[in-house]
């Protein structure tokens, strides 16, 4: 007789959770209020991605059916990822659904993995967006000053607005980054137990 498992035809299931490896942090009265606001725009341009879909069906179908391709629609698809990927940086810091790749922090304790989210917002997320917030309103100003459009021709104008989305993100990155500090710090230096809220004696 064989040993071999009788195969059923299903496909084996992976459940993704497994693969990410979170940091569990307890949440604090500050973190409650910032992280209202990155999830409630993170849910609103969420939609983004529906019009992205449509926008690429209806350039789609102008090219391939009726031989006439758009260049503003080319563009717009670009715009719409580009607003999507931006303010989904923030709601993936909040949500702690960012990647991480490593072999070593699922098996390290929580104060471990706290210090090392603090480590990592003060001394790279933290520097990085401000450089980014820094610069980027003179960036703007010149975009406006200058009336920038795109250099293809029949492209979109108003270059100022999608480079606007820039520091709009880069904001809520800032405001994602400093509810994960306040958390991390209700961790290490208040003793606050992973998965707790505000105000709980857990």
């Amino acid at each position: 007789m064989s040993d071999r498992t009788p195969d059923t035809g299903e496909r084996p299931h992976v459940d993704i959770e497994h693969l990410i490896h979170h940091t569990e942090l307890p949440h604090t009265r500050l973190s409650s209020v910032l992280d209202a606001i990155v999830r409630g725009i993170g849910n609103a341009v969420s939609w983004i991605w529906a019009a992205l879909v449509a926008v690429i069906v209806v350039n789609v179908t102008l090219r391939y059916v009726f031989g006439e391709g758009r260049i503003e629609f080319e563009e717009l698809q670009w715009h719409l990822y580009a607003i999507g990927f931006l303010i989904g940086l923030s709601y993936c810091i909040q949500n702690d659904s960012h990647i991480r790749i490593d072999i070593f922090q699922e098996h390290f304790r929580p104060r471990t993995k706290a210090w090392i989210e603090l480590f990592g917002i003060i001394v790279l997320l933290i520097p990085y967006t401000a450089v980014v917030l820094v610069y980027a309103p003179s960036f703007i100003e010149y975009s406006i000053r200058t009336s920038e459009v795109s250099s293809a021709p029949g492209g979109l104008p108003y270059r100022w607005a999608i480079k606007s989305v820039m520091f709009i993100a880069y904001l809520l990155i800032l405001i994602a980054a400093v509810s994960r500090l306040s958390r991390a710090c209700a961790l290490l230096f208040r003793g606050r137990q992973p998965g707790t809220h505000a105000g709980s004696h857990r």
